[in-house]
């Protein structure tokens, strides 16, 4: 009796079995890159070419985040300090250090400084800084408590549905307008009980309804 099917389709089930390996393989790939902070970059602290002390400026001496990052609540990005921010200090305070050499390099050649930026959103990821910081979401919601950092780090994942997951329910993040950059702001006793309450209450009075549709980040 000739046989139904060719001597080629002996080794279809080894095809197919390879195929399910890398299929297996792929996708815990996938999963070790796209859930771990490979991919959120959590925990991503570069050295930077002038060591600046978060802890110091924005703990200890109580710099306001808006005096080195003045566009946020203007303005769609958040920029980086220019040099002539840092010296309109540096030119008095520790004018000689040479810590400092990077910055008083830059300031007497016009070079700018070449920070390395530790949050960036991907192109195809629309945020607005001020829409956010307008209505009440803390700088230490999205990049946690900076203030304490010596050495910042990417502390959130940033992930689409970390961003979801605060749209879909804000009164965990909104506080008062004017506590926006008081990164030890708590809300009553400090529990979550009493953010709810009174985050539920804010996003009543301001009528904040977040976006949850594709195109409110990806236009």
């Amino acid at each position: 009796m000739a046989n139904l099917f060719p001597k080629e389709s002996n080794i279809v089930p080894i095809k197919i079995i390879l195929c399910k390996i890398i299929t297996v393989i792929m996708i815990v790939l996938g999963i070790t890159y796209y859930f771990t902070p490979k991919y959120t970059r959590v925990g991503y602290k570069p050295t930077q070419p002038v060591a600046f002390d978060h802890s110091l400026h924005a703990g200890q001496l109580g710099l306001d985040c808006r005096y080195c990052h003045s566009f946020g609540t203007v303005s769609s990005h958040s920029n980086v300090p220019t040099t002539q921010t840092c010296m309109n200090c540096h030119r008095q305070v520790k004018s000689n250090s040479p810590k400092l050499a990077p910055l008083r390099e830059s300031w007497e050649t016009g070079k700018p400084m070449k920070w390395i930026k530790i949050h960036q959103a991907p192109d195809y990821v629309y945020f607005n800084h001020s829409a956010h910081l307008n209505r009440g979401i803390s700088c230490a919601s999205c990049h946690g408590k900076v203030n304490e950092m010596e050495v910042v780090w990417h502390d959130k994942p940033h992930s689409m549905g970390w961003c979801l997951e605060c749209h879909r329910n804000p009164e965990y993040h909104i506080r008062p307008q004017e506590e926006v950059f008081n990164l030890n702001w708590k809300a009553g006793d400090g529990s979550t009980k009493a953010q709810v309450e009174q985050g539920r209450e804010l996003v009543k009075k301001w009528g904040v309804s977040p976006p949850q549709n594709c195109q409110a980040c990806h236009r």
